[in-house]
């Protein structure tokens, strides 16, 4: 009989858990599908993002909340359900904790998409998130176990003060981040030219470090500190479209009305046929100098993005070039004829520039 009675002690709270659990199981495939299916079909994307975030963590909650349930059914000392509580509470707040980190990038993420399609989430942006979510459910966690935080917060003002002695070079390339961020000077897929040359599209800002991508494929890695010391050239603001000058000359005898005329055909031409070009854009032009050998002139093009200038400023120039041919205007080019002389019984070449 007693041992019966033991066994029934027992068996009541396996029933509790094991029924929750079953509950979290139903709850996840019926429930929380056929919620699924209602975001679906609603405009906003934030729903479809919560109820992603359930689709993991709703079982464990059942299964915690049966146990917290049936913790007070099973014949153990005082202490130890205490414990036990603690460890329940600290598992949920943990596992909330992880979701509302994951739940905030993907928001954050959401809100950049929509107020700028050029802009995504760097890496540094995301650590930090991650950072502040979990150091605030960490306090939390901390606090309803029953921990006091005051002497912690104490002990990580003290030990932080240290650390920034110790890694001020880590810390200045970190608030050079921060900064770059805030500032949406640059952003991750801009094009970036630095002072010191290096150029190429931003992959992501990390905790030290700019990544940058070259057109040749190449990975870039610079300092945060080092880019907000130096001036740089952000080709994709305030927008990514952006003209391209392109230099030509042309011989005296030519008819400037002319010129331009058939100069302004093609260049009309490649922004309609050439991919990269912007079909909308009148190009322009306008005379800039007398030249030792030519008249100079400079045509405006528009480009898409500043990878694209490569093939239009080819397609230009290959067109121009057949087209001016064509029209029988002269493209001059500096001559060096080559003589001989003698000096001193020495033979001597010389070179003279013919203008």
């Amino acid at each position: 009989m007693d041992k019966f009675l033991i066994i029934m002690r027992w068996v009541s709270p396996a029933a509790i858990i094991l029924a929750f659990l079953v509950l979290g199981i139903v709850f996840e495939k019926s429930v929380l599908k056929k919620l699924k299916e209602i975001t679906e079909r609603t405009t906003w994307e934030g729903d479809d993002l919560i109820v992603d975030s359930l689709e993991n963590v709703s079982t464990l909650w059942f299964l915690l909340g049966g146990i917290y349930l049936a913790i007070p059914t099973i014949p153990l000392p005082g202490s130890l359900i205490t414990v036990i509580h603690k460890v329940l509470i600290a598992t949920f707040l943990g596992s909330a904790t992880l979701i509302v980190s994951q739940l905030a990038i993907d928001f954050i993420q959401l809100y950049t998409n929509r107020r700028d399609s050029s802009a995504t989430l760097t890496s540094l942006f995301e650590y930090l998130t991650k950072i502040a979510i979990f150091t605030l459910g960490g306090l939390i966690i901390i606090q309803a176990i029953g921990i006091p935080i005051t002497p912690l917060l104490t002990a990580f003002g003290v030990g932080g003060v240290s650390l920034g002695l110790a890694f001020k070079d880590t810390l200045a390339n970190l608030l050079s981040g921060i900064n770059i961020i805030l500032s949406k000077k640059i952003r991750p897929g801009d094009y970036l030219q630095l002072k010191s040359g290096e150029e190429g599209y931003v992959v992501d800002v990390e905790l030290k470090y700019t990544v940058i991508r070259q057109i040749e494929g190449n990975m870039v890695v610079i300092p945060n500190s080092y880019i907000l010391a130096y001036s740089f050239t952000n080709y994709n603001l305030p927008e990514k479209q952006m003209l391209v000058p392109v230099q030509v000359g042309i011989s005296y005898e030519s008819d400037l009305e002319k010129v331009e005329a058939v100069t302004l055909e093609v260049a009309k031409e490649v922004m309609e046929q050439v991919k990269g070009g912007v079909p909308e854009y009148e190009p322009f032009m306008r005379y800039n100098e007398f030249d030792y050998f030519s008249i100079n002139l400079t045509v405006y093009l528009a480009v898409l993005d500043y990878y694209d200038q490569l093939i239009v400023k080819h397609e230009f120039i290959k067109r121009l070039h057949k087209r001016y041919r064509l029209e029988g205007i002269k493209i001059p080019f500096p001559i060096k004829a080559g003589y001989m002389t003698q000096k001193n019984g020495q033979i001597e070449k010389l070179s003279k520039e013919n203008i």
